[in-house]
């Protein structure tokens, strides 16, 4: 359960070993922290089948309160434009449960990677509308056929 990069933390990480439930892992060692309030991206890429697409949302980091049951890394966030439009916008273009997390890319990284990879590329921030979503999911979906 190391798979979060320290730097994001708001404080000093702490190693710490938790009986993990999932599978047969018993207990494990795992980095405790909080992330640091700021703006940052969270991004995923899905299979569609004939392409892939990579859905990228702006979000707001916010300063948690104290998890103590819960002994994780943790960023809590604020999708963009807010949570309705921007989990509702997430799933409809079909985004995944894990995605990754990021203080340091900008939408404009992953646009040109998106256009080097010839992948799909669906952001949503402050401007998005479920609407103008649901419509340029149906142009994509002619585009790419």
């Amino acid at each position: 359960m190391l798979e979060i990069n320290p730097e994001i933390a708001a404080k000093k990480p702490r190693i710490e070993v938790h009986f993990l439930g999932i599978g047969d892992a018993g207990t494990c060692a795992r980095l405790v922290f909080q992330a640091h309030p700021g703006e940052g991206i969270a991004a995923t890429i899905v299979d569609m089948g004939n392409r892939f697409r990579m859905i990228v949302n702006k979000v707001d980091v916010i300063e948690p309160k104290d998890l103590p049951k819960l002994p994780v890394a943790c960023a809590l966030w604020k999708p963009q434009p807010n949570l309705e439009i921007g989990a509702g916008g997430w799933i409809l273009a079909g985004g995944t449960h894990h995605s990754s997390f990021s203080y340091s890319l900008t939408v404009e990284h992953l646009e040109d990677y998106a256009e080097i990879a010839g992948i799909e590329l669906l952001t949503i921030d402050n401007d998005t509308t479920i609407s103008k979503l649901k419509f340029e999911l149906k142009v994509n979906e002619v585009y790419y056929k």
